[in-house]
């Protein structure tokens, strides 16, 4: 049974089959007659395709292209503008050309190393740098501007005592997902069935409908069990989808696409580099006067989720911080690399990140606590925010921030860790916060006029209740916390839910697991579907309860204008880190970790706490350990171990505690979680390694070698 308190933590759903290693994930999965697929991929990064001369094709095995695809040549998604298979011109190194498929992979990889292409290349731009001289020229995949006048604020900056302009920078990170992408074509007379590693069932299933130019009921998508995707499992299956269906409606024939690491690292999405600059007026006393934020992405060589990441870059670019005078404008750009999507956080980790570094060193030119200095600038329950929207719930950031200082005894620590510092000439401690929120479920109306969302509960005679929704439990906990909701509602024993692996011709589109929405959203429509199949309960009957998205009552998001309530609520958060610093290495030592969070009410307990462990230490890391390069186009990392993501050994146990603010619009009142917890890492270790070493950084990640440089030039400095 659910505990009378629904935080209360049970078993999850898929414990078993995990830790017993017999949940079979899709590289597990071997059918009769299978073929495997092995992609041929692009070596230049930008030109015209002249010829093709493939070596002999052994009996059984093809070459699939461009020219079997019965519908649209592109993956649908936001825009058409990327290739499934790119047969004409190519946009970057590893863009998807052809596939060849047979029986055994190392005969496949063979021909492919012994394919010619003859390619008329043509001058490509491999960084943000260049796109940005040449965006007025072409490839901006989106735009956005809002906010106080450019007049105004320039009228503002003239009279003001000081305007300080920073340029911040982001790199790529990596999604490090245990599982790589994998895809299952099946051929059947009536439909093509595709299994696989996926967040968005329906994603897949539209893409697939398009490039097949086929019937809804012709297609089926199957969600395997999937070992993790922090989004880089939201749009990337589509196209690998689209290359298997293709395949398998060929040959006919189950056709298998598997990514071993290196492939995987080096042509999936990223999460997208990124460049702010901000402007800042302030007077005499130090008080904010305006604040001018421009923002630019890389979105790589195609839209792909570009424009929406950019909106929920633009819309963090404050911060939690009520800016009198704010004007934000921000481009996602074209460049010839690798495509970036979605990741944990959809471009909130990059503004924070810029955001919080800036206030913290306008903090330090003033001599001020930077803790201290942002608190002045908190918004409040009731405030607008810099769309004009209303921060409608209450805000607990105050005491949130409040008990964190006095838990972590920040004002003692830190005259300990300068007196450390004098006596310590090789190592130096160092403290730094982070405060920031995220906003949950899609921007604007994107859930009302997009999404639709549907849910489904369908009662067994034995008075079982199967779940029916679209969305993927991806390791967060979805199969667990959804199933909760419902034997809350029905007042069933949880092991009385079943929860079967999503299947479109059996669920409804419930939306994509996405943007901190799955509880919140669905998981309030399955509350509302538990209530109604309560209230008509008949015991060993089958029934059948379908609920439909309701939008709530907000100020009108208006998406060309970008004004009006972006998100229905919002959760909050504020990190805490402890490091030292060995100046002689450049190396960190994270030291202690806190962090606190309101979520609104956890559904479960250690399921939150789980996400906010796994979060944190994916944020940490982004900001001084992950580092992805791209050179003249190519991705430099193709291992775990060139790339660098934490282990066990570079983290400390965390501290964490949640807030309970229970959100009305949420399931037992319970807001977003998935998301926010990376959010705040990467701007707090940062905070902790400046305050160590009394230098300002204005890039992540915070490197050994970029301390070791910022350390001689400040010598240098010192000696002139």
């Amino acid at each position: 049974m659910i505990a009378k308190d629904i935080s209360t933590s049970v078993k999850k759903k898929d414990h078993d089959g995990k830790i017993s290693g017999q949940l079979a994930y899709i590289s597990d999965v071997k059918v009769d007659s299978m073929l495997y697929g092995v992609l041929y991929r692009s070596p230049i990064a930008y030109g015209k395709v002249r010829s093709i001369r493939l070596p002999p094709l052994p009996e059984g095995y093809e070459k699939i292209g461009a020219e079997h695809i019965p519908g649209n040549n592109f993956v649908k998604l936001l825009h058409n503008d990327q290739p499934i298979f790119a047969n004409e011109w190519v946009n970057y190194i590893g863009e998807p050309m052809f596939m060849l498929v047979g029986p055994k992979l190392d005969i496949l990889y063979q021909l492919v190393d012994e394919v010619e292409v003859d390619f008329e290349e043509h001058p490509a731009i491999f960084t943000l740098e260049e796109a940005i001289k040449q965006k007025d020229q072409t490839g901006v995949f989106a735009y956005h501007e809002f906010g106080e006048s450019l007049d105004v604020i320039k009228s503002i900056e003239k009279k003001a005592h000081r305007v300080i302009e920073e340029v911040y920078e982001t790199g790529y990170q990596e999604h490090v997902y245990l599982e790589p992408q994998g895809m299952l074509g099946i051929y059947k007379a009536d439909e093509i069935l595709v299994k696989g590693s996926m967040q968005c069932l329906y994603y897949v299933k539209n893409a697939l409908i398009s490039a097949l130019a086929c019937e809804d009921d012709e297609v089926r998508v199957i969600q395997s069990p999937t070992g993790g995707g922090f989004g880089g499992k939201e749009d990337f299956p589509s196209m690998m989808a689209c290359h298997v269906a293709i395949a398998a409606k060929v040959v006919k024939k189950p056709v298998m696409l598997l990514f071993d690491r290196a492939e995987d690292m080096e042509v999936t999405t990223k999460r997208h580099p990124a460049k702010f600059t901000y402007r800042t007026a302030i007077d005499e006393q130090g008080n904010i006067l305006s604040m001018n934020v421009e923002v630019f992405l890389d979105g790589g060589a195609n839209a792909g989720l570009s424009p929406v990441v950019l909106q929920r870059a633009l819309l963090n670019s404050s911060g939690v911080y009520k800016i009198p005078h704010f004007h934000a404008k921000g481009y996602a750009l074209k460049t010839n690399t690798v495509p970036n999507g979605a990741f944990r956080g959809f471009g909130a980790p990059q503004s924070f990140a810029a955001i919080e570094s800036h206030l913290g060193h306008i903090s330090s030119m003033l001599k001020r606590d930077p803790i201290q200095y942002k608190r002045n600038y908190l918004v409040k329950q009731g405030d607008p925010t810099i769309t004009n929207g209303r921060f409608r719930d209450p805000i607990l950031l105050e005491d949130m921030i409040q008990d964190l200082l006095q838990t972590a005894d920040y004002t003692k620590k830190k005259e300990a860790f300068r007196a450390f510092n004098q006596q310590n000439k090789r190592f130096k401690k160092g403290i730094g916060a982070s405060l920031f929120l995220h906003g949950c479920g899609f921007t604007g109306s994107g859930e009302r006029d997009h999404i639709k969302a549907v849910v489904k509960l369908e009662k067994t005679e034995q008075d079982q209740v199967l779940i029916k929704v679209s969305n993927s439990d991806m390791g967060q906990g979805a199969l667990t916390t959804l199933s909760k909701i419902v034997a809350k509602g029905l007042d069933l024993p949880y092991e009385d839910i079943l929860f079967p692996d999503p299947d479109t011709k059996d669920v409804p589109d419930s939306g994509p697991t996405v943007a901190s929405r799955t509880t919140m959203i669905v998981g309030k429509l399955l509350e509302r579907a538990a209530s109604q199949l309560k209230a008509g309960w008949q015991s060993g009957v089958a029934q059948e309860v379908v609920e439909h998205y309701i939008h709530e009552d907000m100020i009108p998001w208006d998406e060309e204008t970008f004004s009006g309530d972006a998100y229905p609520a919002y959760s909050w958060g504020v990190n805490l880190i402890e490091v030292e610093v060995d100046i002689l290495t450049g190396s960190v030592r994270i030291e202690r970790v806190y962090g606190s969070f309101d979520i609104g009410r956890a559904i479960d307990e250690r399921i939150v706490k789980g996400q906010i462990d796994g979060g944190m230490a994916q944020g940490i890391a982004y900001g001084f350990m992950e580092k992805m390069t791209s050179q003249l186009g190519k991705i430099q990392q193709k291992t775990i171990s060139d790339y660098g993501p934490p282990t066990a050994m570079d983290l400390v146990p965390i501290e964490s505690k949640l807030y309970d603010n229970p959100y009305a619009g949420g399931p037992y009142g319970a807001k977003g979680a998935g998301e926010l917890p990376l959010t705040g890492g990467a701007p707090a270790v940062q905070a902790a390694i400046e305050d160590a070493l009394q230098i300002p950084f204005y890039q992540i990640p915070v490197t050994p070698e970029l301390i070791i440089e910022s350390l001689t030039k400040k010598d240098g400095d010192a000696r002139d």
